[in-house]
């Protein structure tokens, strides 16, 4: 507890995202334990607002992707963040927590904490894949940067920049061992059948560029395997929409792609392999022990930035396949198939989907992969991840300034 459990810091969060949304969440319910008359505002959703938060702005206003979307809408994030910077100098927070959203978040917290006020970057960026010495410019930002992956604190460290492993929520949200006859029992699935799960992102517009490339796929996949039941979990109304219009109006069946609103860690452990679109997905798929395939596509101007300024370090881009890497179990193939870009057809998706159907030693192997680096991602640390960075917020609004 701190020195005065009945103080009333002022505490700012910025979330961007709904995964930012839910670890906001998870933070202020451990703050609040730990200052149960602190005062939580700044950018937030539902989630967080349910748990007493005051949003001076929609969350949505941060929830962008990709290089052309961000270019896009740069005037009015610009103006947002130097209406947002004034109001917080003003206001002399406690600290200012950014959550994820590093485009937007780590240029707040720079200009904050140039005047005096301390600053937290909650997730890593991926310094790992993104050009390492960006650690650099994030210290710059952040007085102390909380990292969900255990290798992130050792590359922070090498650019002398505070950096703790507080261990990933999500590790704590799945079992160690999955109840795929559960998941099935709760959709009404059959416990005999092949399941396929397909999730081809969770923003309009990931949904948009992938929605129809996903489902052509898990038609093919249908098509060489009889009774097949395929599950696509729609991450909000938006999607959801979208979804139901690229399904059209053809009559329901027992083949027919099963639209969910929701439910898709039950659609993953309902499954016997995923389909899914490059991101945190894949580290969920991961933890419900479900082997996968992943593909993407960013808009084909991203892609040509992304190239022309050589901003990737790194070969694979699914986070159980850097995992993998990082923990010694995947040197020298890759745990997940990846098909990027060009590769992201129905056709390949296809293909490596039905590899992984028709192979049962494959699928138990990544199995006891995944086994592993779950217990990884939890580390030494006991507890749950939100009260180990409640911690070290605390730690840094009570260390004396000098």
């Amino acid at each position: 507890m701190p020195q005065d459990a009945n103080s009333t810091p002022l505490i700012v969060i910025l979330a961007g995202e709904d995964s930012g949304d839910q670890l906001g969440a998870d933070l202020i319910a451990a703050l609040r334990q730990r200052y149960p008359l602190g005062h939580f505002v700044g950018i937030g959703g539902a989630r967080m607002q349910a748990q007493g938060f005051e949003s001076w702005y929609d969350i949505r206003e941060l929830s962008l992707f990709g290089f052309a979307e961000v270019v896009s809408h740069l005037p009015r994030l610009l103006r947002l963040r130097k209406e947002l910077v004034a109001r917080l100098i003003a206001a002399k927070p406690a600290v200012v927590v950014g959550i994820d959203a590093p485009d937007f978040n780590l240029g707040v917290e720079q200009r904050v904490r140039a005047a005096g006020i301390r600053t937290v970057h909650y997730v890593s960026p991926s310094v790992w894949a993104w050009r390492e010495k960006r650690a650099e410019k994030i210290g710059r930002s952040a007085d102390r940067v909380l990292c969900l992956f255990p290798m992130e604190p050792e590359i922070y460290a090498r650019h002398g920049v505070d950096a703790r492993f507080v261990g990933h929520p999500l590790a704590d949200r799945f079992a160690l061992v999955s109840d795929r006859i559960g998941a099935r029992d709760f959709l009404q699935l059959p416990q005999n059948a092949p399941v396929l799960a397909v999730l081809p992102g969770s923003r309009p517009s990931e949904v948009s560029r992938l929605g129809r490339i996903f489902l052509d796929a898990a038609r093919q996949v249908a098509a060489h395997l009889p009774g097949l039941r395929i599950v696509v979990p729609a991450a909000n109304a938006q999607v959801h929409a979208s979804l139901k219009a690229m399904f059209g109006d053809a009559p329901q069946n027992d083949d027919t792609p099963i639209l969910l609103q929701g439910h898709a860690h039950e659609a993953m452990l309902a499954a016997d392999v995923v389909l899914l679109a490059s991101g945190t997905a894949t580290l969920e798929a991961m933890l419900a022990k479900r082997p996968m395939v992943v593909g993407y596509r960013v808009s084909p101007m991203s892609y040509r930035i992304a190239h022309a300024l050589k901003m990737l370090k790194t070969d694979v881009y699914a986070l159980p396949n850097i995992l993998a890497r990082a923990c010694g179990l995947g040197e020298n193939a890759m745990l997940v198939p990846e098909l990027m870009q060009d590769d992201c057809t129905p056709d390949k998706l296809a293909a490596a989907t039905l590899a992984l159907f028709h192979d049962s030693q494959r699928r138990g192997d990544i199995v006891a992969a995944f086994e592993q680096l779950h217990h990884a991602l939890r580390g030494e640390l006991e507890g749950q991840a939100g009260d180990h960075a409640a911690d070290a917020i605390v730690e840094l609004i009570e260390r004396p300034r000098g």
